[in-house]
Order: structure tokens, then sequence, then C-alpha cells
């Protein structure tokens, strides 16, 4: 079963997220309301929690930092991510903690 937070297309999936940055660490911390809720460690300033965002669904997917862009949400917690090449399936089980 596939979350609502996220959508497979065709070649891609969209991670809806929900982001709480300058947390003690950086983790998945389960579901808020129709996002998936990620505590980021770096604080939201100059794209700091964006770009440790991008990187941290990167790491957990085994993919480069290229492969994920931010979609919506630039200056927002709630957050949508683009990842290309990667199978929905593996998103959820690799993003649900």
């Amino acid at each position: 079963m596939v979350e609502n937070w996220l959508r497979a297309g065709k070649g891609h999936i969209t991670l809806s997220l929900h982001i709480q940055p300058g947390a003690k660490r950086t983790e998945v911390a389960g579901v808020h309301g129709d996002a998936l809720k990620i505590r980021l460690a770096a604080p939201p300033v100059d794209g700091k929690a964006n770009a440790a965002l991008i990187g941290f669904v990167a790491d957990r997917l085994g993919l480069a930092k290229s492969a994920v862009s931010l979609k919506s949400g630039q200056s927002s917690r709630r957050k949508v991510l683009e990842v290309t090449d990667a199978p929905a399936d593996s998103a959820q089980r690799l993003l649900s903690a």
C-alpha cells in the first residue's frame, strides 16, 4: 500500500513532506497528516535545511543528490520533492521509520 505522502509518476516519485528544522538529529518522524514528517538537524537559514533535506532523502534512497529536487516549499515547512529513478515501493520502505 502506498502512503498519501508518496505519489508515483512515470520515471519519478513525488514526496509530500512536513519538515521540522533545528531538531537534535536528522530522522524520519512518521506521518503528519498527509505528509511524511522529517526532522532536520540543520537550521532553516540560507537554504541549509533544504540542502540537508535533499542530501538526507538521496542518502536514504541510495541515489545521487541530483536525483532529488525541491518542487515547492522553498521557505515553508511543507515541501514537495521529486525523485527520479526511485521505485515507489523502495522509497516507502526506506523512508518509513
